[in-house]
């Protein structure tokens, strides 16, 4: 993770088998040089010269001037030491994202993670998230030092299981192998994992409902690293956020949130040292947003994830969308790409709603924002409008929404 992508570019025309593809007319063959943009989603032939991006002279005065009017927080959604480490030089003020199914691709886990998949039971799932719980402690206490005692937002797994199986023969093998079964029960349970429509499935706080052990590895390495961090620097406020996603009925957070608690409750009395956490969830699923007063009573702060929620109030998927969209923009039925812009007028009614709902219920309820609409310049000035307490962006956003924040307090005091 933490290279540039740009996906969904409809213009290229690929020819995988023979390791080329033509772009504008050219084509480009394995090998060549190619330059792309991840924020304009731009492709260019060969290589631009580019350099770090840091805060300084004018840029900074800038800067200092935005952060002196802003009333809005900004986060950044950081998986790696070194992305948080970059959004902090940027000015970023905590993480409003972490994203843990990142941590689990890489080569060193996710063998194990494959045996917990592949498990039977819950021991042997235990016994292969045993394997893997070291290694997420290790990245949560790495990210803590590199926030230095600033906030820090841990989502729990969120991708459906299919994401995380084998596809090549030689690793099907190797898994085979590892478990104990034949090549052929491999690929069974690999094909039992398909989903028609694996975004709205069995993924987000429906796998916690499902294997709670994968919730309490998660918690007990969330804790064990914000207790380590602690020790090591008793001058830091760390107060792990603990991030329960794709909640729309309160009863699956309470059941989540039980998991969680009765886990970090047990760490924390062991260890014998006393840490404050919260539980939040993720307000991605419209009926969430329409049942926000019951599950405000439940969570200690919400944080709007607007990709999955626009793309579950328009009922149409972002990864298909690019297909149609242009139409819609020649025929004036949408001026922006709502998942670049956020659509105030439904997905933001619906965020509106939740935060009027659950704030009269629990008056200390916090409430961000994490999809990347949290670095738009129109959907910042939404979110001060609204009442937000921060948004969360992606490192290299995090001026761009510290900027808009402050023209949006500046505007509202005209």
């Amino acid at each position: 993770m933490g290279t540039c992508c740009v996906s969904g570019c409809s213009e290229i025309a690929m020819d995988e088998e023979n390791k080329k593809f033509e772009l504008g007319g050219k084509t480009f063959v394995e090998g060549d040089y190619i330059s792309i943009d991840g924020t304009t989603g731009n492709i260019y032939e060969g290589i631009i010269p580019t350099v770090d991006a840091q805060i300084a002279g004018t840029f900074g005065r800038v800067m200092a001037w935005a952060d002196k009017y802003r009333k809005l927080k900004v986060r950044t959604n950081a998986d790696t030491p070194n992305d948080a480490k970059k959004a902090r030089e940027l000015g970023a003020e905590g993480i409003g994202l972490c994203r843990t199914e990142h941590m689990f691709f890489d080569p060193d886990r996710i063998g194990a993670f494959r045996e917990m998949i592949c498990s039977d039971t819950v021991e042997a799932r235990e016994k292969a998230l045993d394997k893997i719980e070291p290694m997420q402690q290790a990245d949560f206490e790495a990210l803590y030092e590199a926030l230095e005692g600033a906030p820090v937002c841990i989502r729990f797994l969120d991708p459906p299981l299919h994401e995380f199986v084998p596809t090549e023969e030689a690793d099907i093998k190797a898994l085979a192998d590892a478990q104990g079964k034949t090549v052929e029960e491999i690929k069974a349970i690999i094909a039992s994992l398909h989903e028609f429509n694996p975004m709205m499935g069995h993924r987000g706080c429906r796998l916690a409902v499902t294997y709670p052990e994968i919730a309490k590895m998660q918690t007990k390495a969330v804790i064990k690293a914000a207790i380590n961090v602690k020790n090591a620097h008793p001058d830091w406020t760390i107060v792990p956020e603990i991030m329960i996603p794709l909640v729309g009925e309160v009863k699956e957070l309470k059941f989540v949130k039980k998991v969680v608690v009765e886990t970090a409750d047990a760490v924390i009395a062991e260890a014998g040292v006393d840490l404050k956490y919260e539980v939040g969830t993720m307000m991605e699923i419209p009926r969430a947003c329409l049942t926000a007063d019951e599950i405000a009573a439940n969570a200690d702060f919400f944080c709007f994830g607007t990709n999955d929620l626009t793309q579950m109030t328009f009922g149409f998927s972002r990864d298909d969308a690019g297909k149609f969209l242009d139409a819609y923009y020649d025929k004036k039925i949408f001026e922006n790409d709502p998942f670049a812009k956020l659509d105030q007028i439904g997905v933001g009614k619906l965020m509106d709603m939740a935060i009027k709902l659950g704030k009269p219920v629990n008056p200390n309820l916090h409430i961000g924002i994490c999809g990347e609409h949290g670095g738009d310049p129109t959907s910042v000035e939404f979110c001060h409008k609204i009442g937000l307490d921060y948004v969360s962006c992606s490192p290299f956003r995090v001026p761009i929404a510290r900027l808009a924040a402050a023209q949006a307090a500046i505007n509202e005091a005209k």
